[in-house]
C-alpha cells in the first residue's frame, strides 16, 4: 500500500471517529507516516501540526525508568537498593523491604494516589489538595506520605503511580537535580528531542495542544483544573510525537543506555495477562520468549496516547491526542497498514 493510501486510509477512520491529534510513524529511523487532525485550541480554530506538543500523561513513565537505569549503570544506586537506603524522605507506614526493582514493576506494595481500580474521575484528587500546587514531585506527597501499604513488597502487578513519584524522588536526591532538569538534559537532549519538556500548564510554550474534555452537552472544556500544574516522574510531559520516534531510536541504539542495559530495561518481568508483561520499561506483548512489540500509553482528562515499537522491524508507531479518545484506534489503523509490509 503507498504511503498517500495509507494516509487516505488514516483520514477515513479519523473522520469517523474525529480524532483530535498527530500520528507518526518510522521504520529504521526514517517517517514513514506522518499526519495531524483537529484543533490544538478549539476556540482559536489553530490545527494541530506535526511540531504540535501534546501532553501524554503516563506514557512519559519510560522517562523515568530510563533516569533510574543510568544511575544504576552509574554505579550510585542497583535495582535492588532498598528505598531506606537511597532516600531521606520518611514515610511511616512504608515497608522497609521495599527496593528500586519494586518500584519500577509495580509490585512495592505502596499506596498509590490514584488507584484506577477504585476511582474514575482524577478530578476528584485535587478537591483537597488543589492542582495548582503540584509544581514539583515533592507537592505530591500529601496524597500517599501517611498512608497504610496497598500489599507487601514482592506482590503482584498492580498499577501504581505512587511509585512512580517514589522514583522521582529518588532520583532527585541521588542527582542533586530537580527531576524534570535531569530528564531533559540528560534523556530529552542527548537523544536529540527538541521540542520535548515539562511545562507548566499555566505557562505552556508555543505549539503546545491544550486538552480537551468533552461535557455531557456535546460542548468542550479544556483540562487546565484537571491535572497538576506541571507534569513529573509518573507522567505529563509534552512532546511531538516525532519526537517520540526519535526517543525509540536513541534508546535503541545506544544513545541513552549501554546494549546490556537497555536490555534489563526491556526484558519481560512481570505478568500482567496472558502475553502482556511488564518491564522496568513498561508493556510489552511477548510470543513464547521474544518480545513482539513494546507497548506505551496515557490517559488523564483530555489527553490519550499510544505507542508501540517493533523491534525486530526496528518500526516505532505513535499516536497523541489531545481528547480522551480515539488514540487506540487509531493506533491499531496503524498498525494494520505498517506492520509486516
Amino acid at each position: 500500500m503507498t504511503t498517500k493510501m495509507s494516509l487516505n486510509s488514516l483520514a477515513k477512520k479519523q473522520q469517523e471517529l474525529k480524532f483530535s491529534g498527530s500520528i507518526h510513524a518510522c521504520k529504521h529511523g526514517k517517517t514513514i507516516m506522518s499526519a495531524s487532525f483537529g484543533y490544538a485550541n478549539r476556540p482559536g480554530k489553530i490545527l494541530n501540526q506535526p511540531h504540535t506538543r501534546f501532553s501524554i500523561a503516563s506514557g512519559s513513565k519510560i522517562f523515568t525508568s530510563v533516569a533510574i537505569c543510568k544511575l544504576v549503570e552509574e554505579g550510585k544506586i542497583t535495582f535492588q537498593t532498598k528505598l531506606t537506603d537511597c532516600l531521606d524522605i520518611d514515610f511511616p507506614h512504608f515497608d522497609e523491604e521495599i527496593t528500586i526493582h519494586y518500584l519500577l514493576t509495580h509490585t512495592s506494595g505502596v499506596p498509590d494516589y490514584f488507584d484506577e481500580d477504585e476511582m474514575n474521575d482524577y478530578e476528584v484528587l485535587w478537591e483537597s489538595l488543589p492542582m495548582y500546587r503540584i509544581r514539583s514531585v515533592k507537592d505530591f506527597l500529601p496524597l500517599f506520605q501517611n498512608e497504610e501499604m496497598q500489599d507487601k513488597p514482592g506482590s503482584p502487578f498492580e498499577y501504581n503511580n505512587t511509585g512512580y513519584i517514589v522514583l522521582g524522588l529518588v532520583i532527585e536526591h541521588i542527582s542533586g537535580m530537580s527531576y524534570t532538569d535531569y530528564i531533559e538534559a540528560n534523556i530529552f537532549k542527548p537523544a536529540g528531542m527538541t521540542h520535548s519538556g515539562y511545562f507548566s500548564m499555566d505557562e505552556l510554550p508555543e505549539n503546545a495542544a491544550t486538552g480537551y474534555i468533552e461535557k455531557p452537552d456535546g460542548t468542550w472544556k479544556s483540562n487546565i483544573y484537571s491535572l497538576p500544574v506541571k507534569g513529573g516522574p509518573d507522567g505529563g510531559a509534552y512532546v511531538t510525537a516525532s519526537d517520540m520516534g526519535i526517543f525509540w531510536e536513541a534508546l535503541m541504539n545506544g544513545r541513552l543506555l549501554s546494549e546490556e542495559m537497555t536490555r534489563l530495561l526491556l526484558a519481560p518481568r512481570e505478568n500482567v495477562t496472558e502475553d502482556i508483561f511488564y518491564g522496568y520499561g513498561g508493556y510489552m506483548e511477548v510470543n513464547e520468549q521474544d518480545v513482539v512489540k513494546y507497548i506505551q500509553m496515557g490517559y488523564d482528562p483530555g489527553v490519550n496516547y499510544r505507542s508501540v515499537h517493533y523491534p525486530d522491524q526496528a518500526l516505532t508507531l505513535i499516536v497523541c491526542s489531545n481528547h480522551a479518545e480515539y488514540a487506540y484506534e487509531m493506533l491499531k489503523e496503524m498498525e494494520i497498514l505498517t506492520v509486516n509490509k
